[in-house]
């Protein structure tokens, strides 16, 4: 592409030469127009053609903004908002050039005479240097074919005058300033010359035309005394070529001797004073060019000349000078001449002129004399003071360093002596370092810093982020945030795999695409600009790799104002400066660099800035009552815990108290969370005492409880806070932590990590410089805002932990203190008083006493308006108080204003998405902030939200990654004002869409995740009582407000489409789309939505269940329409409601096969609802006319449904689904027994306090037992009614077939072995009812035939009848049901789950065993287990134990035969009145063992436990072990036992295991 100078004031031109070109102003510029003018503002082919691609004329250029070029055209910011800034320039200057074309039209003609050719404009240099009477001519020449507009380049300085050692090097394109001539013959003068063809000539050509050139210009420097330079490699006006004047290209030199010795030419150069000349002509300087985009090695050659005065003074010099000849193919010698400098060039004196020279020469010598001795005697520069400098730079203008800061460093090779110097280093947050130097590890900064400090070690390609990672999956895969990142930029010397440092030039071959890549994410991905520095700190020469750094940093930060430069050796700066300037300006570089200070001065003028002292130490207790040092490296490998130290914030310094106690003190009483500073400055009365509230004292008490000693101690003990938001729970649990710190070991669980990482930090800290792993401080652990889910996790992690460590029982070892939102604390507290505490917004007569003193002395501090939440807490967060607050806030308010929708906004989220914020940086960008000055960034935000919101707004910083943000400072004060400003003119729906529509916020790349995720709950979370919400909702709490208050199904329809369209068509949307169609009864509708999720999802179970419930509502629709309109049930009238019932049933069995595939979620709901529809649809079927009106219509419907038998009425009506109809008594059997055999596996009362899965299912059931009791016994009513009326007596069963049999006792309750199991809790007739099904099989049932179910739900029914009545006759004794089981299959794998727990029950040996019976039946049960392990283990999948908690159906007793199995419905006396999780704590802890009623009842086994494992006393061929119920009871050393013995669908159990 042809370039030529063109400066940003030229823009008018720029615009009359396209428009005179075009003939029409840019609106009407086609797409090759737009092309042309792209092409005169220097945008790179690559753009130009992507921009003519995508069509952007005129129009459009006119309308497109910066994130339009950089997401779709993928431009880099720079070239971006170049287009940007000329377009707006272009468009903001046509009135102005309008008025300037016609000013300038009766001149044109006077002024078309002078020639300013690109010569002459060449030559004189930018338009600045253009006398200002000729500028406008440039600016309003029309454009001719010769002339070319060429976008402005970076200038740049030359390399500083005959200065030895100096490391300086030139960008390829910047410009110098024009040649010049002699000004006061210090300042050089400076030639220059492009020597592109000469420098590809062989050498005695390229020597000649060096040497030529050179000697020219020596000689004429020489002559007039003045000092000069002379470049090789820079154009000059006479090498046109598209360059602009002075600019830089470089040349390539193969050998630098060609240049050095080309001087030689001196000696047949000058015929006298040679001597003279070689010292005034220094060696050929090599200066290297940097070219962004090639990685040839290119150089300007530079020559100085010195005429010092001692040498020259007096004489005049003649040079003949050399010239390659190629006519003789030699180099020939010009004749001898007399050289001067005249302005800019170098001319020979002519004849006439040369007496007149010579007498002017003693004038000259005298300048030159005088002009040396001025040098000499120039003062000194004037000292900066550097540490003031280095301060403000640092602390942004502050007077400390701010905490929340991140820090990114950039550094080369350490001198050995400056690592002793770098504290201030260690106290900062450092994100990363990029580090050039190979050697760092092992003798370098990191080396020292991994003293002090955890690093992770990485190269640039670890920051190469795959297409499916998030920018948080990535993060976290990396740890940053939590451990410095250490990145070795040219390779590392001591790691094993191959990480070679290379030489500058194969390092931008291969290396400068991954640090642009490494540097971008950074910068525009992962810190959002004003939360980060970058610090180059320059210990050793600087080289190229350096210089890119910087520049991709400067690139993406969109400049300079957040990286500075600190840098001791002057020498080393030079390079760096002569780069930095073409991108920042030489001022620029000059203000953010602190040059000439030694690295000791630095360390030490900022530690003075710093908040907290160098290195302080930190200190944890111990068990024998002293306390240990917590080093740093140690505590920053737990990084999942914010450990709290004895000493915390002792290290705080004076000045820092002095300075920030106020605003600390103040932001908590505005509604800021109360951090350790807060509880320090109390404890040290440099601020007023904070108020205990009442929980303060209960939690305590729990606290120090738990902390005595208790044989009966459980590891992991667990102490809930559940409050009201913005109620001082939060306050209440770290007071308690705060107050604790010095006796045991205390830490909150920071947000985010997995469960396991947090108990592995959690046992580390416990075995921190604990001698004995048995005598350790307990650790208080505090988890804030976690549902129970990851609670329960975190217990059973830490419980496998210390049975891991064999901890001694009745050791505590850790306590949970959760702290946990709730709309009801005080009903959770009733049901459990012995471990929750309840904070509530309500006030105790002392708690109201304490805080009323306490507001008093505030209000004398601060305005009420500043401490708001705290005269709310006061106030006991009255209701009319909040309205009344809300009412003054916004009396006068500009609705219109951004300002007042940013306050909607974040009320909006507040309201309904817990913990919700929206980020700083999307304020920024919503409110149109374009913040100059990072030292005035948060002024000037906090400036633009106004008074009110002000007051309103609480600024947060997220305590892992520092990124700031703002909530409202009460969730009752955010629900107010959405009341109170909605008013009657918006509703909430229609604030929610323009929240959803605002491509601001929702387009902002950082805290972007967050924000989304807070989005998408505003629409799709719903709320649960669980997670604090006030009630269960079917919808999220928005979606049912828009239903319920704005009575506008439409409206909450419209606001789901437009959020599956912004989230890019999510299926979970479309989910939630289907079912609020389908609860409107617009099946049509959801049907589509339930297709579109289904469709993007195949294969999630849950999407499959919403389809299915879709096509189940509109069944009932269908159904409740012909009872509602008394539409007679004919078989054709009822056709289209029975087809929609099968398309129910098809989607529920996909759904049970999606379930049964996904190995990480239990989703029971296909076969649940597969039931549901299987009954409705029998009802439906029996009651038609066709089967209804008939005296035998039930046998008729049973006939058509069990054979192959259709009735004429319905064989047309029904002919697409017979074969599925006359499968349904198959499929809804399978379906229950299904169910039995889950329920039958894992406790049914885990999850009833109203956990939810992220994918929870339609339909609740809340209790299955209840549900499968009764399903059951509906679908045997349909399948039975007739023979069941028909049953008089015992005759009457002898002429029953063995399937109505079946059916008659599927109807009374005896069909699965849950229901049967059922009866001992719901025993209302129950022994009547199982007296009646015992009664419908046969007498002799050794003799029948009996299916293996019949077999199983026979035995089940004799065994529950005599729990039920132990005294009964009726039940076979123990051996009768024991030779039943031998119908069982003898392939163990063909045996019911239920066939197998029998087996193991009931031939479990007795007493009175002889032993080879004992041995015998050992056997059978050992075979039973082993086949009942491997289904327990498909059944389970991966979900976590504590989901799927296996049930003890029965316990081995004290008795004989049958009696001797109790069932477990018979120990409820005994947990009676107490919660599930009560009852859960019960057994968990022991306690419910030990009672005396349950004691008579079991039968003590004895064992020993070995390695772990529980093996029981008594088998003698082979070891039988036993496995425990729960596993941290088993005791670590090998020891003997007693247990009780409880009967499981996965084997023999041991329970309340007891070391004897």
């Amino acid at each position: 592409m042809i370039k030529e100078e063109a400066k940003d004031d030229n823009v008018t031109k720029l615009k009359q030469i396209m428009a005179d070109k075009h003939e029409q102003p840019p609106e009407g510029w086609t797409e090759s127009q737009v092309s042309d003018w792209l092409t005169l503002i220097g945008v790179k082919k690559q753009y130009i053609e992507k921009l003519y691609e995508e069509e952007v004329n005129g129009k459009i250029l006119l309308a497109l903004d910066e994130d339009f070029l950089k997401s779709k055209i993928g431009m880099k910011s720079g070239p971006a908002h170049l287009i940007i800034q000329k377009r707006d320039e272009l468009n903001n200057s046509k009135e102005k050039s309008q008025v300037k074309k016609k000013t300038t039209i009766g001149k044109k003609k006077e002024f078309e005479q002078i020639n300013i050719d690109n010569k002459s404009v060449q030559s004189e240099g930018p338009l600045a240097q253009i006398p200002e009477k000729d500028q406008a001519v440039v600016k309003n020449r029309p454009a001719g074919k010769e002339q070319h507009v060429f976008p402005a380049k970076e200038d740049c300085r030359p390399r500083p005058f005959d200065q030895e050692g100096i490391d300086f090097i030139y960008v390829k394109h910047r410009v110098l300033q024009p040649e010049s001539g002699a000004f006061n013959l210090i300042s050089p003068c400076h030639e220059f010359k492009s020597l592109a063809k000469a420098a590809t000539l062989d050498r005695t050509r390229l020597q000649a035309k060096f040497a030529r050139e050179v000697l020219k210009f020596a000689t004429g420097c020489m002559n007039i005394r003045s000092n000069g330079t002379i470049h090789f490699g820079v154009m000059d006006s006479k090498d046109d070529a598209g360059y602009v004047h002075g600019e830089i290209i470089g040349i390539p030199v193969q050998e630098k001797d060609i240049y050095v010795d080309a001087l030689d030419y001196i000696e047949r150069s000058f015929s006298s004073g040679r001597e003279h000349v070689r010292e005034c002509v220094r060696p050929p300087r090599f200066i290297e060019v940097v070219d962004r985009e090639s990685t040839e090695k290119m150089y300007v050659v530079e020559v100085d000349v010195v005429p010092s005065i001692s040498i020259v003074k007096t004489k005049v010099y003649k040079v003949r000078l050399p010239n390659f000849k190629e006519a003789s193919n030699q180099v020939e010698f010009e004749k001898e001449t007399i050289l001067r400098r005249v302005g800019s060039k170098t001319e020979p004196v002519l004849e006439r002129d040369i007496s007149d020279f010579h007498e002017r020469i003693k004038d000259r010598d005298e300048q030159r004399e005088e002009a040396e001795n001025n040098l000499f005697l120039s003062a000194p520069d004037c000292c900066q003071d550097l540490g003031r400098k280095l301060k403000m730079l640092m602390t942004s203008g502050k007077k400390f360093i701010e905490k929340g800061k991140w820090f990114i460093l950039v550094t080369n090779k350490f001198n050995p002596d400056d690592l002793c110097s770098i504290q201030w280093l260690l106290n900062l947050n450092m994100f990363c370092v990029f580090d050039f130097d190979p050697d760092s590890k092992i003798s370098g900064l990191c080396s020292k810093y991994l003293q002090h400090h955890i690093a992770n070690m990485h190269s640039l390609q670890s920051y190469r982020i795959s297409g499916d990672m998030s920018i948080k999956e990535f993060t976290s895969h990396l740890h940053l945030f939590e451990q410095t990142s250490w990145i070795f930029c040219n390779g590392r010397t001591d790691f094993k795999v191959d990480e070679t440092p290379c030489e500058e030039m194969t390092w931008i071959k291969t290396k400068m695409t991954v640090l642009r890549e490494s540097v971008s994410l950074i910068c525009k991905q992962i810190l959002p600009k004003g939360i980060f520095q970058v610090v180059f700190l320059l210990t050793s020469p600087v080289d190229k790799p350096l210089l890119h750094t910087f520049y991709e940093f400067f690139t993406d930060m969109e400049g300079h104002e957040d990286i500075i430069c600190i840098c001791e050796s002057e020498k080393n700066f030079q390079k760096w400066q002569s780069f930095a300037e073409g991108s920042c300006g030489t001022e620029s570089v000059n203000n953010s660099s602190v040059v000439g200070m030694k690295m000791s001065h630095i360390n030490s003028t900022l530690q003075q800035v710093q908040s907290v002292e160098a290195c302080a130490r930190k200190h944890l207790p111990v068990f024998v009552k002293g306390t240990c040092l917590l080093e740093t490296t140690e505590e920053e490998k737990m990084y999942s815990l914010e450990i709290l130290t004895v000493d915390h914030c002792d290290g705080t310094t004076k000045e820092f108290i002095e300075e920030e106690k106020a605003n600390i003190d103040q932001q908590f009483y505005h509604g800021g969370r109360i951090n350790w500073l807060n509880l320090w400055l109390s404890e040290r009365k440099y601020v007023e005492e904070i108020i205990e509230r009442d929980a303060y004292e209960e939690v305590s008490t729990f606290v120090n409880d738990a902390l005595k000693s208790n044989a009966n101690q459980t590891p992991v003990n667990c102490i809930n806070i559940y409050h009201h938001p913005g109620s001082g729970g939060s306050t209440v649990a770290r007071q308690v932590l705060w107050n604790n710190r010095k006796s045991v070991r205390c830490a909150v669980v920071k947000p985010s990590y997995p469960a396991a990482v947090v108990a592995q930090h959690a046992v580390e800290l416990r075995e921190y410089e604990e001698k004995d792993q048995q005598k350790s401080l307990p650790v208080l652990l505090l988890i804030e805002d976690s549902d129970r889910e990851y609670l329960d996790d975190l217990r059973n992690e830490l419980e496998v932990a210390t049975n891991t460590k064999r901890i001694l029982h009745g050791t505590l070892c850790f306590i949970l203190l959760s702290c946990r939102r709730s709309h009801d604390p005080e009903k959770r507290c009733k049901e459990s008083p012995l471990q929750n505490v309840s904070v509530t917004h309500k006030l105790s007569d002392q708690e109201k006493r304490k805080l009323a003193g306490k507001r008093e002395v505030l209000e004398t501090q601060y305005e009420p308006d500043f401490i708001l939440t705290f005269v709310l807490m006061s106030e006991g967060f009255d209701e009319k108080y909040v309205q009344q607050f809300v009412e003054h806030l916004l009396q006068g308010i500009n609705r219109q204003d951004v300002v007042t929708t940013l306050i909607l906004y974040v009320a909006l989220l507040n309201t309904y998405v817990q913990n919700s914020f929206i980020s700083q940086s999307h304020c920024e960008a919503l409110l149109g902030l374009t913040i100059r000055w990072k030292i005035f960034r948060q002024h000037e935000f906090e400036e633009s939200l106004g008074d009110r919101a002000k007051l309103v707004f609480l600024h947060l910083r997220d305590e892992k990654t520092h990124i700031e943000s703002i909530r409202i400072i009460h969730p009752l004060i955010a629900e107010e004002i959405l009341k109170q400003l909605l008013g009657n003119q918006q509703t909430r729906s229609s604030l929610a869409m323009d929240l959803l529509r605002d491509d601001v916020l929702f387009k902002n790349r950082f805290g972007r995740e967050e924000y989304l995720s807070f989005l998408r709950a505003l629409f799709v979370r719903r709320a649960r009582i669980s997670k604090g919400d006030t009630y269960d909702s079917f919808f999220s709490p928005l979606v049912e407000h828009v239903n319920k208050n704005e009575k506008s199904p439409d409206k909450a329809i419209d606001l789901l489409k437009e959020a599956f369209e912004r989230f890019n068509k999510d299926p979970f949307f479309a989910q939630q789309l289907a079912r609020l169609h389908y609860t409107y009864e617009k099946f049509e509708e959801a049907k589509y939505w339930a297709e579109t999720a289904a469709k993007k999802l195949p294969n999630n179970s849950y999407i499959l269940d919403t389809k299915g419930q879709v096509y189940r509502k509109w069944f009932q629709a269908k159904c409740k329409a012909i009872e509602n309109d008394k539409v007679p049930k004919t078989a054709q009238n009822i056709a289209d409601a029975v087809e929609t019932a099968l398309k129910a049933l098809d989607c529920f069995q996909e759904c049970e096969k999606a379930a049964d595939a996904d190995m990480d979620n239990s989703n029971t709901s296909g076969y649940f609802s597969e039931v549901e529809v299987g009954c409705s649809l029998l009802k439906l079927i029996s009651s038609s006319q066709v089967f209804a009106n008939r005296t035998n219509g039930h046998s008729e419907c049973m006939k058509y449904l069990l054979t192959d038998y259709i009735p004429e009425e319905v064989e047309d009506a029904w002919e697409p689904f017979h074969g599925r109809l006359k499968k349904l008594n198959k499929t809804m059997h399978d379906a229950l027994e299904w169910i039995s055999e889950d329920l039958s596996y894992f406790q049914t009362d885990i999850g009833l306090d109203g956990e939810e899965t992220p994918d929870s299912s339609e339909e609740k059931i809340s209790n299955p037992l209840k549900w499968l009791a009764k399903r059951s016994s509906e679908y045997g009513k349909y399948f039975s009614e007739t023979y069941f009326t028909a049953l008089q007596g015992e005759s009457a069963a002898a002429n029953l077939t063995p399937f109505q049999k079946r059916m008659i006792i599927f109807k009374l309750g005896g069909g699965n072995i849950t229901s049967i199991l059922f009866k001992l809790t719901d025993q209302s007739n129950a022994v009547r009812l199982l007296e009646t099904i015992l009664s419908l099989y046969p007498n002799n049932p050794k003799m029948a035939k009996f299916g293996q179910r019949d077999i199983i739900n026979y035995i089940m029914a004799h065994l529950t009848l005599k729990c039920l009545s132990p005294q009964i006759q009726k039940v076979p004794p123990l051996k009768d049901l024991q030779a039943l089981c031998f119908q069982f299959p003898t392939d163990k794998r063909k045996c019911l789950p239920s066939a197998l727990f029998l087996l193991t029950l009931l031939f479990w040996p007795e007493d009175h065993d002889t032993n080879d019976e004992k041995e015998n039946k050992y056997e059978i049960v050992r075979s039973a287990v082993e086949h009942l392990e491997n289904g327990y283990w498909t059944k389970k999948k991966d979900i976590p134990q504590r989901k799927r908690r296996i049930y003890t159906h029965f316990f081995l007793g004290n008795g004989n035969g049958l009696d001797k199995f109790v069932h477990k419905r018979k120990f409820e006396t005994v947990t009676r009145g107490f919660s599930v999780s009560e009852k859960r704590m019960k057994w968990f802890r022991g306690e419910a063992w030990k009672k005396p009623e349950i004691a008579n009842m079991l039968k003590g086994m004895s064992g020993w436990t070995e390695d772990g494992v529980v093996y029981l006393e008594g088998p003698r061929k082979k070891r039988f072990n036993i496995q425990p119920l729960h596993v941290p009871s088993v005791p670590h050393s090998n020891e003997n036992i007693t247990f009780y013995l409880g009967f499981t669908f996965r084997g023999p159990v041991a329970c309340n295991i007891v070391v004897k």
